[in-house]
C-alpha cells in the first residue's frame, strides 16, 4: 500500500512538472516538502490556487494596485512590460520561451522579487509551488 502511494506522488510530482528540467524539478519537490513543514494539510500544488495568486491585485510596495498580471499579462506566451521601469518581459509561458524555469537560482529570484512587488512580503514555499504549477500548465 504505501509503495502504491508513493508511486502516485511521485506520478503527480512528474505531471505538474512535466516542462521541467530536473534541477527545477528537484526545487519543486524541495518546495513541497517545506510547504508540508508549513502546513500540515499541505497535498499538492495547485493550478487554481496560483492562478489566483498569479491574477489577484493587491497595494504593492509602491503603494499602487498590481498583481502579477499587471507586467506578465494574462496572456503568458507574449511579451508583458515591468509597469515600474517600462522594460519589456520576455514571454513567461516556457512552450514560448525556452529560458523560462531552467535555472533554478533565476527563479528563486524572481519569485522573490516579485512576491515582494506584488505582495510586499515573500511568498511560502506552497505559494511559489502554486504559481509555477500555473505557469507552466497555462494554455
Amino acid at each position: 500500500m504505501i509503495k502504491l502511494i508513493f508511486a502516485s506522488l511521485i506520478a503527480v510530482s512528474l505531471i505538474q512538472a512535466k516542462e521541467l528540467n530536473t534541477q527545477m524539478q528537484e526545487f519543486m519537490n524541495t518546495l513541497k516538502i517545506e510547504a508540508k513543514k508549513q502546513n500540515l494539510n499541505f497535498k499538492e500544488f495547485s493550478y487554481a490556487r496560483g492562478e489566483k495568486i498569479f491574477t489577484t491585485e493587491r497595494i504593492g510596495k509602491k503603494g499602487k494596485l498590481i498583481s502579477c498580471v499587471s507586467c506578465h499579462t494574462n496572456y503568458l506566451s507574449k511579451s508583458g512590460r515591468n509597469e515600474h521601469t517600462n522594460k519589456v518581459i520576455e514571454p513567461l509561458s516556457p512552450s514560448a520561451n525556452a529560458e523560462r524555469f531552467t535555472v533554478v537560482k533565476d527563479v528563486k529570484k524572481w519569485l522573490r522579487r516579485n512576491f515582494n512587488d506584488v505582495y510586499v512580503r515573500e511568498g511560502s514555499a506552497q505559494e511559489k509551488g502554486d504559481v509555477v504549477t500555473f505557469i507552466i500548465n497555462k494554455k
